[in-house]
């Protein structure tokens, strides 16, 4: 039976899935045969908090700041709205991974033509390089942080070679340092929790008719659903050392799953506290154009009147720059390794995917100087929506295609619910386009 699963699966691609992702970590962690529920869960736990990262990168910070200060609570329902979009497209992620031992870049190389994947590959390196923009300029409030973001190529190698599990705990650890600095912060800000109960789960319509309010509102899309996010979480699904068996999968699907859900919940929560802090301390106080990440570095310590809130918030931002940097670095390796099957060494490797996507954020950083950081940062997030849909509509093409993935299709209820969502991402970004021509 496992056998056929996986004939089944392979008889939907044109070549045999003979070299993993990330091969040097490929099933390199183990998996326990038989125990309980939460050895297994701790098994599987890690790649979904590499994943979530981005969910919670500078560029977030830059959209969820101008949210607060401008709309107040009002754009809350739309962090949600992306985190349950982002929540479904990462699930496909990791069944296209589990299930075929491909990531969705090496996945598009074997079905489309080499004019579409090349298409593809710049669609994807854009979204890369726009998701480092906003790593570098938040990261570096000035410009001298630059350098250390360049260091996550050396990171990468000293912890792989020490083992995968050692990456994914100076990731969590990070995530725990961004979560607590704005638990802290929400405390300090004292937000009305009546006007965030009402905000979250009720959108409201002015959002499509206010073009500034839109433009927001795709940036905080393009900042919480990643596209290259879809790449990397395919990929390193894979170094669990599970059984390739249908059972197997499926039980990796689901540990996976639960990993990944919990990780972005945690996003959402970090995502809602930026925008919370910049609602209740800036729009509350009549500062409705913060956008500048440095302006809310200045005013949070005497608006909440607590010391140290501006260091707790420069520790947080520190913190998700620099970790964001380091699955930008797995990303950029996936796709051009995926796209173009280049090998190269591990160092080399790393190097180049870093500089295509860093070399142009550190130009464009340096001609733009500090000033107007807070427009760059937002543009960045927004270009990352625009190039969403490369990604979703592949992936949700392929885990709905019963040849590719056998019994692990996408079940009726799920499909509809998945081409839904692609589709939902085009229009939103396609309205953007047509009421930005309008103003």
């Amino acid at each position: 039976m496992a056998t056929k699963v996986i004939e089944t699966a392979e008889q939907g691609w044109r070549r045999a899935a003979t070299r993993p992702s990330l091969p040097e970590v490929f099933s390199s962690l183990p998996v326990p045969s038989s125990a309980t529920f939460l050895r297994k869960l701790l098994a599987f736990a890690g790649p979904g908090f590499l994943v979530a990262v981005g969910y919670m990168d500078p560029g977030n910070w830059a959209t969820d700041l101008a949210a607060g200060s401008r709309y107040n609570y009002t754009l809350l329902s739309v962090i949600m709205i992306s985190n349950l979009m982002a929540i479904l497209l990462q699930s496909l992620a990791i069944k296209l991974g589990v299930v075929t031992g491909r990531d969705l870049a090496a996945a598009c190389r074997d079905h489309f033509s080499r004019p579409i994947n090349f298409v593809l590959w710049g669609a994807a390196e854009i979204a890369i390089a726009a998701c480092d923009l906003a790593e570098v300029i938040g990261s570096a409030i000035a410009l001298n942080l630059i350098c250390l973001t360049a260091l996550d190529v050396l990171i990468i190698l000293f912890l792989q070679q020490k083992g995968f599990r050692f990456l994914e705990a100076l990731v969590v650890s990070l995530i725990a340092t961004v979560s607590v600095c704005f638990g802290l912060e929400i405390l300090f800000s004292r937000p009305s929790l009546a006007g965030l109960a009402h905000s979250f789960f009720v959108p409201s319509p002015q959002i499509l008719r206010d073009p500034g309010m839109l433009y927001i509102a795709i940036g905080i899309l393009g900042a919480t659903v990643m596209p290259h996010n879809l790449y990397l979480h395919s990929a390193i699904v894979q170094t669990r050392a599970f059984a390739r068996t249908g059972e197997g999968k499926r039980e990796a699907i689901r540990f996976s799953t639960i990993d990944s859900t919990i990780a972005l919940t945690i996003a959402l929560f970090v995502n809602a506290a930026i925008l919370i802090v910049s609602a209740a301390s800036f729009y509350r106080n009549g500062y409705h154009q913060v956008a500048e990440i440095q302006d809310a570095y200045k005013l949070l310590t005497p608006l909440l009147g607590v010391t140290g809130a501006s260091t707790v918030f420069a520790l947080a931002l520190l913190a998700s720059g620099q970790n964001s940097t380091l699955t930008g670095t797995l990303a950029g390796q996936i796709v051009m390794e995926g796209f173009l099957n280049i090998r190269l060494r591990p160092w080399l490797r790393r190097l180049l995917t870093r500089s295509l996507a860093i070399i142009p954020a550190v130009i464009v950083t340096a001609l733009s100087g500090e000033a107007g950081t807070a427009k760059l940062l937002v543009l960045s997030q927004v270009i990352l929506s625009m190039q969403l849909s490369f990604a979703v509509f592949p992936l949700v093409m392929f885990t709905s295609d019963k040849q590719k993935m056998g019994e692990f299709v996408n079940p009726r209820w799920l499909k509809t619910l998945s081409w839904v969502t692609a589709a939902f991402i085009a229009i939103l970004n396609a309205w953007l386009l047509v009421q930005t021509f309008r103003t």
